[in-house]
């Protein structure tokens, strides 16, 4: 690795890092982890399977059954069998659940803060090197 590129790495490290330690404030605000946060973040509509909430959110399903338990018991999110195939549960989030999520997405202004400091060309110019950066065709490994 070139000079540059170290520099950069750890540039994007400690976006990373900020962007995270942000993240977790947000949640907080509501009472709940980061982890939790960010399951509620992926379900909509008529819920999700737990196999599939596991696979988004790479980590085990154990896992996330402990995740789906906690927030159950504060009646964030409930459990329920799939309709097609009853040894799937699906998690929905409920009423509380879409209130709480709104909390921390509005406590997170991590992004809005950050971009905000770069024009609008800046800002362009960022989102075009992203997604160069981060184009599906190109191995991430």
């Amino acid at each position: 690795m070139t000079e540059v590129t170290d520099a950069l790495a750890q540039q994007v490290w400690d976006f990373v890092y900020a962007h995270d330690a942000a993240y977790d404030r947000a949640a907080q605000t509501a009472g709940l982890s980061a982890a939790q946060a960010c399951l509620l973040e992926h379900l909509a509509g008529d819920g999700r399977a737990m196999g599939d909430l596991a696979e988004e959110l790479l980590c085990d399903a154990s896992n996330v059954t402990q995740l789906v338990s906690r927030l159950e018991a504060r009646g964030l999110v409930a459990r329920v069998p799939d309709p097609t195939d009853r040894r799937i549960k699906r998690v929905s989030i409920t009423t509380a659940g879409r209130r709480v999520r709104r909390t921390v997405r509005q406590a997170f202004e991590f992004p809005s803060e950050r971009l905000g400091l770069l024009t609008e060309q800046e800002q362009r110019q960022l989102s075009e090197l992203l997604a160069k950066v981060l184009a599906p065709d190109r191995p991430l490994g």
